[in-house]
């Protein structure tokens, strides 16, 4: 069957051609899409301040342009997200692919603040097209291991998100440094179309009625079955908040650490912006069992959190990068259980647009707290803002472990 006959949500024929791949080779191309598309949005980060400085933006300016990935990537989760549950996940993913190099060009050649919107925009619609295809993929790969195949989900997604501001960092010490970073992105991710074209897609898990097959593609309400309501809820406040903090290190985060450091470097701010994700995604290899992880990792968040806003006011570059260490580790330990929680409960039929809706959520803190602390840093200035960003975020962390240790010993308790 090829792309176009899945575009069309045609059946697949009994002589489909194409590469037989390994189960392998499937759960490496699903899991290099949604990485290389995270780290094509985030290459970005450590640009900000040249780009700021370049174009002449105000720190307003800056969050907007970051909000409009998130909102457009939101936008398109309600809209599309069950999309691959009907033309498949190759499709999906290959159409990712093509949105997101047309986003990383538009942006690198952006020239005013809405050219950067619409770049960014783009590359929200291409995570978006991957993050329900890719974490359904990788967990039919996977069916007698979902925990793992939650892990290896939140391993590519994190790792992407903290390889991206690195990535951006070292390349913006070449030629043209807002534009050679995309350059070589855009080489990476053209030479994935091959393996999505050439492998054999497996039939899509819901088939459209023959007589309306475009009815499928309609955009849904979000809904979730009673079994999985509570563990929808729990995941997307968990998600809003640690989302929330990895907004403000992928935004203004690198100004600011800059300033505490008092550096130039944008290898370094990169690599400091990165940290978080990247603990997170390291998390994912460590097997932490237990009731108590959950409250645990969210109080290390909330500790975590709080200490960032310390190491700004005592200008400690070693508090600073144990904070965010940390920080990243409590995030990744809690949101791996409530996700993968979820992901347990849902139908295998709906996989794809419940877990899009957890991500709506999700990503819905990386915009709205981050504008607001946007707008608080116009106002009053970076640094007051930021101190009182990171006590909203770890008192909420704080509250979250304080009633899932609640709950949780109620439960032992029936």
């Amino acid at each position: 069957m090829t792309v176009f006959s899945e575009l069309r949500m045609r059946p697949a024929t009994a002589a489909s051609s194409g590469w037989n791949a390994s189960t392998t080779a499937r759960l490496v191309i699903s899991g290099a899409a949604i990485f290389l598309l995270l780290v094509g949005a985030n290459l970005a980060t450590p640009l900000y301040p040249l780009l700021q400085a370049n174009l002449g933006l105000s720190s307003l300016e800056v969050t907007a342009a970051f909000a409009s990935y998130v909102l457009a990537l939101v936008g398109t989760l309600l809209l599309a997200g069950h999309w691959s549950d009907h033309i498949g996940r190759r499709a999906a993913l290959l159409l990712a692919v093509l949105t997101g190099l047309a986003g990383g060009w538009i942006f690198a050649e952006a020239a005013s603040l809405a050219a950067l919107c619409a770049g960014r925009a783009l590359q929200g619609m291409a995570v978006a097209l991957a993050t329900g295809a890719s974490a359904a993929a990788l967990r039919e790969l996977l069916p007698s291991r979902p925990e793992w195949a939650s892990r290896f989900t939140l391993l590519a997604s994190s790792g992407g998100v903290a390889a991206g501001p690195v990535i951006g960092g070292l390349l913006s010490l070449l030629p043209g440094p807002t534009t050679a970073p995309y350059v070589v992105h855009s080489l990476l991710l053209a030479g994935l179309l091959v393996p999505l074209y050439l492998v054999r897609a497996r039939p899509a898990i819901m088939a459209p009625a023959v007589s309306r097959p475009m009815h499928a593609l309609a955009p849904r309400r979000p809904s979730v079955s009673r079994q999985a309501r509570g563990a929808f809820w729990l995941a997307s406040a968990v998600g809003f908040l640690s989302f929330a903090v990895f907004g403000f290190s992928l935004s203004l985060a690198p100004g600011y650490f800059a300033q505490v450091l008092g550096t130039e470097s944008r290898p370094l701010v990169g690599v400091l912006a990165g940290l978080p994700l990247a603990a997170s995604a390291l998390s994912q290899l460590v097997t932490v069992r237990g009731r108590l992880t959950l409250p645990a990792g969210l109080a290390v968040l909330g500790v975590s959190v709080i200490l960032l806003g310390a190491a700004g006011a005592w200008h400690s570059p070693l508090l600073l990068v144990g904070a965010a260490v940390t920080a990243g580790l409590g995030q990744g330990l809690a949101f791996r259980i409530v996700f993968n929680d979820v992901a347990d409960r849902v139908e295998p039929s709906r996989h794809a647009q419940i877990i899009s809706t957890v991500y709506v959520i999700t990503y819905l803190g990386s915009a709205v707290p981050v504008l607001g602390l946007g707008w608080a840093s116009a106002a009053f200035g970076m640094a007051p803002a930021v101190q009182g960003f990171v006590l909203l975020c770890g008192a909420a962390a704080l509250v979250l472990s304080a009633w899932t240790f609640t709950a949780s010993a109620v439960r032992r308790g029936k």
